[in-house]
């Protein structure tokens, strides 16, 4: 006899994305090579934020895991790169895994900087694995504020 399941049309939606990612992946020599995907090690994104303030955009990036002095920070023309790696934990072997989710390796992210931009006083700062770079604005793209002087009439 056997157990009666029912049907749920959307049950598979939500891993379609994730389908979609292996598929490209594979196809462009990023993926697993027949490796469950699962368990493998390949490239990640770190996730950033971008912002403005009135002085300022401000990046931040979560890289858990990695050494700010690993970090490498570059502005060619217009253009800023983060480049890092986060490395494996040696202490676990390979086959002693049940899953393994968290990615591995080197990592690029760049970004086209505005030209309010003023690449020269970049800075930015490592705590807790946040990586924030600051890019303050150059005095003449800030908004400047003009006092109307009021004559009164005699």
């Amino acid at each position: 006899m056997s157990a009666l399941i029912r049907w749920e049309p959307f049950r598979s939606v939500p891993s379609f994305p994730g389908r979609l990612d292996r598929i490209f992946d594979n196809f462009f020599g990023r993926g697993s090579c027949g490796i469950d995907e699962d368990l493998a090690v390949g490239l990640w994104n770190p996730s950033v934020d971008v912002y403005e303030t009135k002085d300022h955009i401000v990046l931040k990036a979560e890289i858990p895991e990695v050494d700010g002095k690993d970090v490498e920070i570059s502005v060619q023309g217009n253009t800023l790169t983060l480049q890092g790696e986060r490395k494996q934990d040696d202490e676990v072997k390979e086959g002693s895994y049940y899953r393994r989710e968290r990615r591995y390796g080197s990592f690029t992210r760049s970004f086209t900087l505005p030209d309010a931009v003023d690449p020269e006083k970049i800075h930015a700062s490592f705590s807790q694995g946040v990586l924030k770079v600051t890019l303050p604005k150059r005095e003449e793209s800030k908004p400047k504020r003009i006092k109307v002087k009021v004559e009164s009439e005699k």
